[in-house]
């Protein structure tokens, strides 16, 4: 005899509907769960404070979404991972972003924060005889290369008359260029917060010349141009939850500082002087960052450091969609 429901049915029907239900439903969940927002990170930064606190990953668990977080040592190499597709947002300077661009990255800039000139400088020992940026001619000066330093350094030496040729750069991670510089390997150092302000707190290093005057030191936030595109919403979440942890960091520096010293090796006192010298709030970029990047893209250009001239306006995100 066969089973019927009430309607006339066959009750096998009714339960092979609800299994074919619930098994899309679970396929559907798994495939949300399956989507990673996989950030990459530096020592220090407002997205530290952001991985520490947890809030993004509050905000997307319930849309089954997997924040995933990576560090590097310096903006270059977490560029070079945005573009190799390892990592899918991140947070860089101004000179990184120029190199990855004309290299044919596909990244966008996705917001900005304001500027902080007195985060980076060129510094020298506190004995050296070295008093002008003009002495530095023929010297072995250190920096990170493609760093936002690198654009200090052209400025600077700009300024007092010098040309790239005119110094010997020497090229390294900010670890190994603190290691020469405190055994004399290098005459000078270019180098940006928080290693700044611990080798000013450590050694007493004199600041030969910072970026008042010579360049914004922005910091940007930037994604792959695929993920940001294909996922617009999920990158204004995470501008939100920045904006958010700015404002909390701009008032209770002496807090963020005991968060970060752990994970960055720096003092709190250290990264107090680090703090205080930050501008707050992200925000999308104008035309006033946008023509400052590409100065900033055009004099490398020039300088024979990037192969091919760039237009900054390109990478600049528009967006979710109205």
């Amino acid at each position: 005899m066969k089973l019927a429901s009430r309607a006339g049915r066959p009750l096998w029907l009714g339960a092979l509907l609800l299994l074919l239900l619930l098994t899309g439903g679970m396929r559907e969940r798994a495939g949300a769960a399956d989507l990673k927002l996989r950030i990459g990170v530096q020592q220090y930064g407002t997205l530290v404070i952001l991985q520490h606190r947890g809030s993004l990953e509050k905000r997307l668990l319930a849309q089954g979404i997997v924040v995933q977080w990576t560090e590097f040592p310096a903006g270059p190499q977490l560029l070079e991972a945005l573009a190799a597709g390892s990592i899918d947002f991140g947070t860089g300077g101004e000179a990184p972003p120029v190199f990855a661009q004309a290299a044919g990255a596909d990244l966008v800039y996705v917001g900005v924060e304001p500027p902080a000139p007195l985060g980076e400088a060129i510094l020298v020992p506190k004995e050296s005889t070295i008093a002008a940026t003009a002495d530095l001619k023929g010297k072995r000066i250190a920096l990170n290369k493609g760093s936002n330093v690198h654009y200090l350094l052209v400025q600077a030496l700009a300024k007092a008359g010098l040309k790239p040729a005119d110094i010997r750069s020497v090229f390294l991670p900010p670890a190994d260029a603190r290691a020469a510089f405190e055994r004399g390997g290098v005459d000078a150092w270019a180098i940006w917060d928080p290693f700044l302000a611990a080798a000013q707190e450590a050694t007493q290093a004199r600041v030969l010349s910072d970026g008042s005057g010579l360049v914004s030191n922005h910091q940007f936030y930037f994604a792959s141009g695929g993920f940001a595109n294909a996922h617009p919403d999920l990158i204004e979440a995470v501008l939100s939850e920045i904006a958010e942890v700015d404002q909390w960091a701009s008032t209770h520096q002496e807090e963020a500082a005991q968060l970060l010293s752990p994970r960055s090796g720096i003092s709190v006192e250290s990264l107090k002087v680090t703090l205080a010298r930050l501008g707050y709030g992200v925000m999308p970029l104008d035309d006033a960052v946008v023509a400052e990047q590409q100065r900033i893209a055009d004099s490398f250009h020039e300088l024979g450091l990037i192969p091919v001239r760039i237009a900054v306006r390109d990478a600049v995100w528009k967006g979710p969609k109205p």
